[in-house]
Protein backbone atom coordinates (compact mmCIF):
# COMPACT_ATOMS: atom_id res chain seq x y z
CA UNK A 1 0.00 0.00 0.00
CA UNK A 2 1.57 2.92 -1.30
CA UNK A 3 -0.89 5.57 -0.05
CA UNK A 4 -2.95 6.09 3.12
CA UNK A 5 -6.06 3.41 3.28
CA UNK A 6 -8.61 4.28 0.81
CA UNK A 7 -6.57 6.74 -0.87
CA UNK A 8 -7.65 9.24 1.14
CA UNK A 9 -5.49 12.50 2.15
CA UNK A 10 -5.75 13.42 6.20
CA UNK A 11 -4.52 17.37 7.55
CA UNK A 12 -4.94 18.68 10.47
CA UNK A 13 -6.97 22.52 9.93
CA UNK A 14 -6.68 25.28 12.01
CA UNK A 15 -9.51 27.60 10.66
CA UNK A 16 -8.58 31.23 10.17
CA UNK A 17 -9.99 33.26 13.25
CA UNK A 18 -9.86 36.67 10.37
CA UNK A 19 -13.74 38.68 10.83
CA UNK A 20 -15.29 38.54 7.91
CA UNK A 21 -17.83 40.83 5.69
CA UNK A 22 -20.72 38.95 7.68
CA UNK A 23 -19.32 39.30 11.14
CA UNK A 24 -18.40 35.77 11.26
CA UNK A 25 -14.60 34.48 11.36
CA UNK A 26 -13.58 31.68 9.45
CA UNK A 27 -12.51 30.47 5.91
CA UNK A 28 -12.98 30.51 2.07
CA UNK A 29 -16.21 29.27 0.67
CA UNK A 30 -15.65 26.69 -1.67
CA UNK A 31 -17.04 23.45 -3.35
CA UNK A 32 -15.08 19.90 -4.64
CA UNK A 33 -16.12 18.87 -8.19
CA UNK A 34 -14.87 14.95 -7.75
CA UNK A 35 -14.49 14.29 -4.10
CA UNK A 36 -15.99 14.09 -0.92
CA UNK A 37 -14.83 15.40 2.30
CA UNK A 38 -14.82 14.75 6.02
CA UNK A 39 -14.06 16.24 9.18
CA UNK A 40 -13.31 15.21 12.59
CA UNK A 41 -13.51 17.96 15.09
CA UNK A 42 -10.66 18.14 17.54
CA UNK A 43 -10.79 21.19 19.41
CA UNK A 44 -13.05 24.13 19.79
CA UNK A 45 -16.01 25.24 18.41
CA UNK A 46 -17.67 26.40 15.17
CA UNK A 47 -19.91 25.54 12.43
CA UNK A 48 -20.19 24.79 8.82
CA UNK A 49 -22.60 26.51 6.77
CA UNK A 50 -23.14 24.37 3.41
CA UNK A 51 -25.31 24.95 0.42
CA UNK A 52 -26.64 21.85 -1.17
CA UNK A 53 -29.52 19.61 -2.33
CA UNK A 54 -30.90 20.37 1.22
CA UNK A 55 -30.33 24.26 0.51
CA UNK A 56 -28.76 26.18 2.88
CA UNK A 57 -28.11 24.93 6.00
CA UNK A 58 -25.60 25.10 9.49
CA UNK A 59 -24.21 22.12 11.40
CA UNK A 60 -22.76 23.44 14.44
CA UNK A 61 -18.61 21.77 15.45
CA UNK A 62 -17.43 20.97 18.62
CA UNK A 63 -15.16 18.08 19.69
CA UNK A 64 -16.28 14.45 18.53
CA UNK A 65 -18.04 16.08 15.84
CA UNK A 66 -17.82 13.75 12.79
CA UNK A 67 -19.59 15.16 9.47
CA UNK A 68 -18.77 14.44 5.82
CA UNK A 69 -20.27 15.59 2.21
CA UNK A 70 -20.36 14.66 -1.42
CA UNK A 71 -19.17 16.56 -4.01
CA UNK A 72 -21.06 20.02 -5.30
CA UNK A 73 -21.54 21.20 -1.81
CA UNK A 74 -20.68 24.49 -0.98
CA UNK A 75 -19.12 25.04 2.39
CA UNK A 76 -17.95 27.51 4.58
CA UNK A 77 -16.36 26.85 7.77
CA UNK A 78 -16.35 29.51 10.74
CA UNK A 79 -15.14 28.98 14.25
CA UNK A 80 -15.69 30.75 17.33
CA UNK A 81 -12.19 31.65 17.47
CA UNK A 82 -10.09 27.93 18.36
CA UNK A 83 -11.63 25.41 16.31
CA UNK A 84 -9.41 22.78 14.82
CA UNK A 85 -9.89 19.17 13.36
CA UNK A 86 -8.72 16.65 11.11
CA UNK A 87 -9.88 16.50 7.52
CA UNK A 88 -10.52 13.34 5.54
CA UNK A 89 -10.37 14.02 1.83
CA UNK A 90 -11.32 11.51 -0.76
CA UNK A 91 -9.05 11.05 -3.65
CA UNK A 92 -5.71 12.11 -2.75
CA UNK A 93 -4.43 14.47 -5.14
CA UNK A 94 -7.27 15.56 -6.66
CA UNK A 95 -7.61 18.48 -4.58
CA UNK A 96 -4.40 19.52 -4.89
CA UNK A 97 -4.93 19.38 -8.55
CA UNK A 98 -7.55 21.84 -9.01
CA UNK A 99 -10.73 20.13 -7.87
CA UNK A 100 -11.75 22.39 -5.41
CA UNK A 101 -13.11 25.77 -6.71
CA UNK A 102 -13.94 28.92 -5.03
CA UNK A 103 -17.08 30.71 -4.69
CA UNK A 104 -15.70 33.38 -6.36
CA UNK A 105 -18.70 36.04 -8.00
CA UNK A 106 -19.72 34.86 -11.37
CA UNK A 107 -18.00 37.32 -13.46
CA UNK A 108 -14.60 35.52 -11.82
CA UNK A 109 -15.99 32.34 -12.43
CA UNK A 110 -16.40 32.95 -16.05
CA UNK A 111 -12.39 34.33 -16.47
CA UNK A 112 -10.40 31.21 -16.31
CA UNK A 113 -7.37 34.04 -16.27
CA UNK A 114 -9.45 35.71 -13.88
CA UNK A 115 -10.71 32.51 -11.12
CA UNK A 116 -6.49 31.94 -11.24
CA UNK A 117 -5.18 35.40 -10.22
CA UNK A 118 -7.85 35.54 -7.78
CA UNK A 119 -7.05 31.84 -6.47
CA UNK A 120 -3.26 32.08 -6.19
CA UNK A 121 -1.84 33.54 -2.99
CA UNK A 122 1.16 34.58 -5.45
CA UNK A 123 1.75 38.41 -5.73
CA UNK A 124 0.14 40.04 -8.50
CA UNK A 125 2.35 39.91 -11.84
CA UNK A 126 2.99 43.39 -11.53
CA UNK A 127 4.87 43.24 -8.29
CA UNK A 128 8.27 41.87 -8.11
CA UNK A 129 8.29 38.39 -7.11
CA UNK A 130 10.10 37.46 -3.86
CA UNK A 131 9.85 35.59 -0.84
CA UNK A 132 6.66 36.08 0.84
CA UNK A 133 6.54 36.27 4.75
CA UNK A 134 3.88 35.32 6.71
CA UNK A 135 2.09 38.30 7.11
CA UNK A 136 2.12 38.60 3.08
CA UNK A 137 0.34 35.07 3.10
CA UNK A 138 -2.33 35.91 5.28
CA UNK A 139 -3.40 39.70 3.49
CA UNK A 140 -3.14 37.10 0.38
CA UNK A 141 -5.50 34.08 1.66
CA UNK A 142 -7.30 36.75 3.23
CA UNK A 143 -7.79 38.54 0.45
CA UNK A 144 -8.85 35.37 -1.68
CA UNK A 145 -11.19 34.37 1.54
CA UNK A 146 -13.38 37.79 1.54
CA UNK A 147 -13.26 37.37 -2.29
CA UNK A 148 -14.97 34.24 -2.13
CA UNK A 149 -17.20 35.05 0.77
CA UNK A 150 -18.65 38.23 -1.93
CA UNK A 151 -19.59 35.80 -3.63
CA UNK A 152 -21.12 33.10 -1.09
CA UNK A 153 -23.35 35.46 0.27
CA UNK A 154 -24.83 36.52 -2.62
CA UNK A 155 -25.28 33.00 -3.77
CA UNK A 156 -26.65 32.14 0.08
CA UNK A 157 -29.12 34.99 -0.58
CA UNK A 158 -30.05 33.20 -4.05
CA UNK A 159 -30.91 30.05 -2.79
CA UNK A 160 -32.27 30.95 0.13
CA UNK A 161 -34.78 32.70 -2.08
CA UNK A 162 -35.35 29.96 -4.95
CA UNK A 163 -34.49 26.72 -3.54
CA UNK A 164 -30.81 24.72 -4.48
CA UNK A 165 -31.72 25.20 -8.04
CA UNK A 166 -30.14 28.10 -7.74
CA UNK A 167 -26.57 26.28 -7.49
CA UNK A 168 -26.98 25.35 -11.12
CA UNK A 169 -25.36 28.48 -12.74
CA UNK A 170 -22.04 27.67 -9.99
CA UNK A 171 -21.48 24.21 -10.64
CA UNK A 172 -21.75 24.33 -14.70
CA UNK A 173 -19.31 27.22 -13.96
CA UNK A 174 -16.96 24.63 -11.97
CA UNK A 175 -17.07 21.80 -14.55
CA UNK A 176 -15.99 24.51 -17.06
CA UNK A 177 -13.14 25.43 -14.91
CA UNK A 178 -11.77 22.12 -14.16
CA UNK A 179 -12.73 20.55 -17.57
CA UNK A 180 -9.37 20.50 -19.34
CA UNK A 181 -7.80 19.04 -15.76
CA UNK A 182 -10.22 16.19 -15.10
CA UNK A 183 -8.46 13.70 -18.15
CA UNK A 184 -5.11 14.11 -15.54
CA UNK A 185 -7.84 13.58 -12.48
CA UNK A 186 -8.51 10.14 -13.89
CA UNK A 187 -4.75 8.96 -14.07
CA UNK A 188 -4.39 9.64 -10.35
CA UNK A 189 -7.65 8.15 -9.10
CA UNK A 190 -6.32 4.79 -11.21
CA UNK A 191 -3.67 5.06 -9.20
CA UNK A 192 -4.71 5.11 -6.09
CA UNK A 193 -8.25 4.96 -5.10
CA UNK A 194 -9.43 2.38 -8.35
CA UNK A 195 -6.02 0.49 -7.81
CA UNK A 196 -6.32 -0.23 -3.49
CA UNK A 197 -10.36 -1.42 -4.09
CA UNK A 198 -9.08 -3.73 -6.88
CA UNK A 199 -6.37 -4.79 -4.88
CA UNK A 200 -8.96 -5.64 -2.08
CA UNK A 201 -11.04 -7.73 -4.71
CA UNK A 202 -7.81 -9.78 -5.58
CA UNK A 203 -7.41 -10.57 -1.18
CA UNK A 204 -10.65 -11.46 -0.79
CA UNK A 205 -10.47 -13.59 -3.95
CA UNK A 206 -7.58 -15.34 -2.60
CA UNK A 207 -9.41 -15.80 0.90
CA UNK A 208 -12.24 -17.37 -0.97
CA UNK A 209 -9.77 -19.90 -2.43
CA UNK A 210 -8.06 -20.50 1.44
CA UNK A 211 -4.41 -18.94 0.15
CA UNK A 212 -2.86 -16.50 2.57
CA UNK A 213 0.10 -15.88 0.62
CA UNK A 214 -0.77 -11.73 0.99
CA UNK A 215 -0.93 -11.77 4.39
CA UNK A 216 2.38 -12.33 4.41
CA UNK A 217 3.78 -9.01 2.63
CA UNK A 218 2.18 -7.36 6.14
CA UNK A 219 4.22 -3.96 6.61
CA UNK A 220 3.87 -0.42 8.76
CA UNK A 221 4.13 2.26 6.65
CA UNK A 222 4.51 5.41 8.39
CA UNK A 223 3.87 9.40 7.17
CA UNK A 224 6.23 12.37 7.44
CA UNK A 225 5.52 15.78 8.48
CA UNK A 226 5.72 18.84 6.46
CA UNK A 227 7.77 21.34 8.46
CA UNK A 228 6.80 24.30 9.94
CA UNK A 229 5.33 26.85 9.46
CA UNK A 230 1.82 25.81 8.43
CA UNK A 231 0.80 26.08 5.09
CA UNK A 232 -2.00 28.20 4.18
CA UNK A 233 -5.24 26.32 2.80
CA UNK A 234 -8.72 27.46 1.91
CA UNK A 235 -10.04 27.05 5.29
CA UNK A 236 -7.52 27.71 7.55
CA UNK A 237 -3.51 26.39 8.31
CA UNK A 238 -2.86 23.35 7.12
CA UNK A 239 -0.52 20.77 8.46
CA UNK A 240 -0.17 18.17 6.07
CA UNK A 241 1.82 14.38 5.83
CA UNK A 242 3.56 12.62 3.10
CA UNK A 243 1.39 9.95 2.50
CA UNK A 244 3.79 8.24 -0.47
CA UNK A 245 4.37 5.42 2.01
CA UNK A 246 7.42 3.55 3.59
CA UNK A 247 7.83 0.53 5.62
CA UNK A 248 9.35 0.19 8.77
CA UNK A 249 10.29 4.01 9.40
CA UNK A 250 9.76 7.82 7.79
CA UNK A 251 10.88 7.97 4.78
CA UNK A 252 13.59 11.58 4.18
Amino acid sequence: MDWFPGATAVSALRVYGWPAADGRRGGSPHLHTASAEGYVVTAGTGALETLSGDGYAEHPLAPGTVLWFTPGTVHRLVTDGDLELLVVMQNAGLPEAGDAVLTFPPEVLADPAAYAAAASLAPPAEIEAGPQSGADLDLAARRRRDLALEGYLRLREDVLARGPAALAPLHQAAAALVRERAPGWAGLWRERALAQAERTGEQLRELAAGRAGHLAEAAVHHAVPTPPPRRHGMCGHLQTWDFTGGSGAPRN
